[in-house]
């Protein structure tokens, strides 16, 4: 059976649309995220980063956090000389930018424009990894996100441009997705059987 969802001419919303319904109906949802957490922590090992950018799970999508406190746990066990951090995205609706603000399990939050639970007060921080979820994605690192164009933005502004991982269930893979030109492809995907891109 397949559970891949084929993209109908351009209508992006209507696929974005049946891919979270799919994803918030996946009846192995735990295991998969399970397994994509074991990805997460194997894939971060050795990595140099020590400032990394991830996102509030929701609508179904697989939470980063728990891999990323435990990689910042790991680094506090290694007395590593800069300390690891891990940011959240604070989004401005008005002005359409996105920043990256400390966050740490029980740091105080509060609903950004969105309804969305941002790190409240904490200082801006620049990721040098970031993963980003994925409602899609596809072969050469294509990701389908919720079309805000919110990363693609903030990506733009930033002086270095940050490592991007994709994260996702196999389910939403997209073999006949057809990126735009102005669709700029991630440097990485994971999902829960590995690494899916670069292959």
């Amino acid at each position: 059976m397949n559970n891949s969802i084929e993209p109908q001419g351009s209508d992006k919303k209507a696929l974005r649309k049946a891919l979270i319904e799919q994803r918030l109906n996946l009846p192995d949802r735990l295991q998969r995220a399970d397994l994509l957490q074991r990805v997460m922590r194997i894939w971060l090992v050795g990595r140099p980063d020590t400032v990394i950018g991830a996102y509030w799970p929701i609508k179904g999508e697989f939470d980063p956090l728990p891999a990323l406190h435990r990689w910042k746990e790991d680094g506090e066990l290694l007395d590593q000389p800069q300390p690891r951090r891990i940011g959240l995205p604070v989004v401005d609706k008005v002005h359409k930018t996105m920043t990256f603000h400390a966050w740490y399990p029980g740091c105080p939050m509060e609903e950004d424009a969105y309804g969305i639970p941002k790190p409240k007060d904490t200082e801006v921080i620049v990721p040098t990894l970031l993963f980003a979820p994925c409602v899609g994605y596809a072969a050469g690192g294509f990701r389908l996100g919720y079309g805000g164009g919110f990363y693609d933005r903030m990506l733009a502004t930033l002086a270095h441009h940050p490592f991007t991982v994709g994260l996702g269930f196999a389910p939403g893979f997209l073999p006949d997705f057809e990126p735009e030109p102005h669709d700029v492809p991630l440097d990485a995907i994971l999902n829960d059987h590995g690494v899916v891109w670069p292959i």
